[in-house]
């Protein structure tokens, strides 16, 4: 006699579903991020649009600011209108934006289409972030958002691929043509995905929210207290300063702007750094896998890690690996020992700053995490927006080995402003991994 699944295996399956799509989206932002990166050595061998390195910079914080006005406003605007619309809004933005690259006939029209895509790009992360920790299992939020993360990297590793694959073979134009194939997701996740629980609390619709944390099988967030300030625009954002989380809210903002100096410094200059070094082409893009895969496995180890000892503790300790794994990259070793390096340095890098996210969205109210999140991330473009034009001013500049050794110290300073905030945060407890244990007992 067959018999239906219990309510929590299909409610169980039905969460796999909703952090499944959250983790296809993410796993698209990670192919429109890095495919500038992986072609960018082709683009300035074949001097296309006449581009020089200090342009090719510039070029890199086109996307890079796109994504700051995207991680600055989606946060505010996510909690307005909902996570769902907005991640769906973000999918279609960046790969419409990833065409006007592709039939760009000029640095400007080029610029252009990688700002446009940079504001869906940056919008889209903390909204995920923020929505896969609704729907995380008890207990379980550091480890769930460190898989989210994972997305990123594959799709990383899938364009260097792309760029092996098609670059040489048919032009860097048909590399942004694939970035925008995601536009067919979109409708996908607008029919499947579910709304966040906390957006729905806030707003007051809690019989719907009720309803969908039975179905998933879920935790359902707790009202605020303070219902009259969610119509306030600004209201979400003050609450970050309110007594003394100010100071724990400018340590979040001056790591997050360390960690994607790091990031999106290395990640826009790896592959031409490494050919610099006098790596053929084929070899410096497979780095970018290397590191990936770096990243997909500290993504792993971190959240696991995280949810037990605290996401400042481990940020700080795989900042300051990422900071000598960095410098150590400027330092001419055997082919062998260079991979492991490269690898071992995703492994620490990318995590260290996904811990920071996953610090703060288990830190806040439900009701305010989208916007924390999003301010913490959006805090952090402001260095995101200085590593690409960093590194193409020390390229241009004949400095180029000296960009490992900047990105390093950007590492640093990261271990020192999230390890000040692990300090101050020592006095609640085993709050940081534990707090999820706290979350549950709500």
């Amino acid at each position: 006699m067959s018999s239906s699944p219990a309510p929590s295996a299909r409610g169980g399956r039905l969460a796999f579903l909703a952090v499944g799509l959250c983790w296809l989206a993410v796993f698209f932002d990670g192919l429109d991020m890095f495919i500038y990166g992986s072609v960018l050595p082709h683009l300035l061998e074949t001097k296309t649009f006449g581009i020089t390195p200090d342009q090719a910079g510039d070029l890199g914080s086109y996307a890079t600011f796109g994504m700051l006005v995207g991680a600055l406003t989606a946060g505010t605007v996510a909690d307005r209108i909902g996570r769902k619309k907005l991640m769906v809004a973000c999918v279609t933005l960046f790969s419409l934006a990833s065409a006007v690259c592709a039939v760009a006939d000029g640095v400007a029209v080029f610029g252009l289409g990688r700002t446009l895509a940079g504001i869906g790009l940056g919008g889209l992360l903390p909204t995920a972030v923020s929505m896969v920790s609704d729907y995380a299992p008890r207990g379980r939020a550091a480890i769930v958002i460190g898989l989210l993360m994972t997305a990123h990297h594959a799709g990383g590793i899938l364009s260097a691929y792309v760029a092996k694959w098609l670059v040489e073979p048919v032009g860097w134009r048909s590399a942004f043509w694939v970035c925008v194939l995601p536009l067919l997701f979109a409708p996908v996740l607008a029919r499947f995905l579910p709304e966040s629980l906390s957006f729905l609390v806030a707003k007051g619709r809690t019989e719907e929210a009720r309803a969908l944390a039975a179905r998933y099988d879920v935790e359902l967030p707790a009202a605020r207290s303070d219902r009259q300030g969610t119509d306030e625009r600004w209201t979400s954002l003050v609450n970050l300063f309110r007594g003394g989380e100010w100071i724990q809210t400018l340590l979040y903002w001056l790591a997050s702007f360390g960690g994607l100096l790091l990031v999106y410094g290395v990640a826009t200059w790896l592959p031409t750094l490494m050919r610099a070094e006098g790596y053929a082409l084929g070899s410096a893009l497979s780095f970018v896998v290397v590191f990936n895969l770096g990243g997909i496995v500290g993504m792993l180890v971190a959240g696991r890690a995280a949810d037990r000892f605290g996401a400042p503790r481990i940020s700080a300790v795989w900042f300051a690996l990422t900071a000598a794994g960095v410098y150590l990259l400027s330092v001419h070793m055997p082919m062998t020992v260079t991979m492991a390096v490269v690898f071992l340095t995703g492994v620490f890098l990318n995590s260290a700053q996904t811990m920071i996210y996953a610090t703060v969205s288990i830190r806040s109210h439900p009701g305010n995490r989208a916007t924390a999140v999003g301010w913490t991330s959006g805090m952090g473009r402001f260095g995101a927006v200085f590593g690409p034009w960093l590194g193409g001013q020390l390229l241009a500049a004949g400095h180029g080995d000296w960009g490992f050794t900047a990105f390093a110290l950007a590492g640093v300073s990261s271990t020192v402003f999230i390890g000040v905030a692990a300090l101050r945060g020592s006095r609640q407890g085993a709050q940081d991994g534990p707090q999820a244990k706290q979350l549950a007992a709500h």
